[in-house]
């Protein structure tokens, strides 16, 4: 039966009767109607559909019931039914007459029998019979609602307040539920670019932010432009101060490894996101002498070295003036001091707050005159050698970058290393194989020049100039002789059984191999660097190009290869004036000397020289 509330609540609604189910039953008739479903069932039922499921068949099973049941009494109790037992049966609420007492008592009578004769069918579910007659409509519920009510509408949503489901949003975790390693809010944007939580208070619709326009094309093709005009130039100005002499050539790598090392220390000055810069608190000047002690060690540096290689390859200039040789006798202990100087300096200048930067930046500015200043020093005696032993090896790297790049764009499928995922394997061997051929007709071309294969004896000369030396032997043209089959073959076909080479030939081929497989390494090196601190480029100091590190970062592995190369294999140990003029000068005493010198001048009076 229904409670007081429940009844109040029907009666404002016009509705005669309440039919209660219990649970127990309905799970009952679930059970018992379901059993057949499922069989052909492709999936479990939710428990409301369940109960769904089962209320319509206990109302499907009552009324069945109930039209059997009327049939097998109606030609036994004919009786005609009152106005409001009709209302009652048809499920409509209709005004209704006022009855007699006697006709009231009786719809009471009947209405309390049908109460209780209601419940009998729920209680003991009868079995379902097909008939084909058409079982009676259950009643619908039409409540009386005001017309005051909003009606819904079937205009769509305008775009701007669509809000669908994220597609760049994937929760992680079992069962893709919320854990604590899924992505913020931030991190999920609807179909208009709109996070959550994004709008003015109040707002009903939300303008999408507008994208920044890409850069026009334009811009790449002027920098494409740039790029070729700048390359261009410095083909005809390094090619121009090739042909003025050595002394303008060492500028020259002074010059690039002076733009390298501002270039490299400057990247110090680069803090990561975890670190914050120390500011000088009020009334402090700060750490002020770093910068110059890390120029006053790359001055020191070169001193050294230069004044090194001067006074190998000029003997014969040095120790002749008298105001040369007290440098050229003590340049070891003057560098050193030099050295010991700016060490005092730097330990004057530590500061408790800086400590940790200070130390940091000694070791930075160390390990960068390591890299570059020494390696310099290396190309700078290739210089002084003969300008082939430079010229070639830096033209085999620039040859090799530009046949990977080509032989990349044109064959390659495969990276090759992580660090430059625009590298690819098939550019890096076609590069090799292209190195060797350019390198044995390039360097069998420019060993016919007396100005590239001499060393550098006068700082005067020049491409133009006149020079005559002895040269070494490996450019002197040899034949191998073929025997055997392979000789007679060779006869038969070129008349011939020998064939003419030159030893430098073999040599350009190994340093073509090491141009192809090992000083690429250099370029994916300063590539991490320039990864490691999140830059694009070293610098600008060339045009289109980035800066100079970036163009020079395989030269410096390729310069110290050469010179280790040329002096352990190629070298040839000759006494020369110079050596013995530096021997006299610094074992001999005067005395001495001036024995030596009459000595000297009695024998070329005796070979008639004199």
């Amino acid at each position: 039966m229904p409670s007081f509330s429940q009844a109040n609540k029907f009666g404002a609604l016009e509705i005669d009767d309440f039919v209660e189910v219990d649970e127990p039953e309905i799970e009952e008739l679930t059970r018992n109607r379901d059993e057949p479903v499922e069989e052909t069932s492709s999936a479990p039922l939710s428990k409301g559909a369940k109960k769904r499921a089962a209320k319509a068949a206990a109302k499907a099973a009552a009324a069945a019931a109930a039209a059997t049941e009327a049939e097998v009494e109606a030609p036994k109790q004919p009786a005609p039914v009152s106005a409001p037992a009709a209302a009652k049966v048809n499920g409509k609420s209709e005004p209704t007459v006022a009855a007699t007492p006697a006709t009231a008592n009786g719809s009471k009578a009947n209405g309390s029998k049908a109460k209780e004769a209601a419940p009998a069918p729920a209680a003991v579910p009868a079995p379902v019979v097909p008939t084909t007659k058409a079982a009676p409509s259950s009643p619908r519920f039409e409540p009386a609602l005001p017309a005051e009510l909003p009606t819904p509408t079937g205009n769509a949503l305008p775009s701007n307040r669509k809000r669908r489901t994220p597609e760049d949003f994937t929760p992680v975790g079992p069962n893709a539920a919320l854990t604590a390693a899924s992505p913020n809010k931030n991190s999920v944007k609807f179909e208009d670019g709109i996070v959550p939580g994004e709008g003015a208070e109040g707002e009903r619709t939300i303008t999408p932010k507008k994208e920044e326009p890409a850069a026009p094309p334009q811009k790449k093709h002027q920098n494409a432009i740039e790029r070729t005009v700048w390359t261009f130039i410095m083909i005809f100005g390094f090619i121009t101060i090739l042909t003025l002499g050595a002394p303008y050539m060492i500028m020259l790598v002074l010059l690039c490894q002076t733009l390298v090392y501002k270039e490299v220390t400057a990247l110090f000055n680069l803090r990561d996101h975890g670190t914050k810069a120390i500011k000088p608190a009020a009334g402090e000047k700060g750490d002020e002498w770093s910068k110059t002690l890390n120029w006053y060690f790359f001055v020191v540096t070169n001193y050294f070295l230069y004044g090194e290689s001067i006074i190998y390859y000029f003997k014969h200039i040095v120790f002749v003036d008298a105001y040369f040789i007290p440098f050229a006798k003590n340049h070891r202990f003057i560098s050193f001091m030099l050295y010991t100087l700016g060490f005092v300096g730097f330990v004057a200048n530590l500061q408790r707050q800086y400590l940790r930067q200070q130390f940091a930046l000694f070791c930075w500015v160390h390990i960068s005159l390591l890299l570059i200043v020494v390696s310099s020093h290396f190309i700078v005696n290739n210089i002084l050698e003969g300008m082939i032993w430079f010229f070639v090896p830096a033209s085999l790297v620039i040859c090799n970058d530009v046949f990977a790049y080509v032989c990349g764009k044109l064959f390659g499928r495969t990276p090759l290393i992580k660090l430059s995922p625009k590298k690819t394997v098939e550019g890096f061997v076609g590069a090799y194989i292209c190195t060797l051929l350019f390198g044995y007709g390039w360097g069998t071309f420019w060993m016919q020049f007396p100005y590239m294969i001499c060393p550098a004896r006068d700082l005067g000369a020049n491409a133009f100039s006149t020079i005559v030396c002895k040269p070494n032997p490996v450019f002197i043209w040899r034949a191998y002789e073929f025997t055997g089959p392979i000789g007679q073959a060779l006869q038969a076909i070129f008349g011939t059984s020998a064939i003419p080479y030159v030893p430098f030939q073999l040599h350009v081929m190994v340093m073509a191999t090491f141009a192809s497989l090992v000083a690429p390494f250099g370029g994916f090196f300063a590539s991490g660097f320039k990864r490691a601190f999140n830059v694009k480029d070293f610098g600008d100091s060339i045009p289109g190009h980035g800066g100079m590190t970036d163009r020079m970062d395989c030269q410096f592995m390729m310069g110290m290869f050469a010179y280790v190369y040329y002096s352990s294999l190629i070298r040839i140990q000759n006494v020369t004036v110079g050596s013995i003029l530096q021997t006299a000068v610094v074992s001999l005493t005067t005395a001495e000397q001036l024995e030596l010198l009459a000595d000297l001048k009695r024998f070329l009076e005796g070979q008639g020289v004199l």
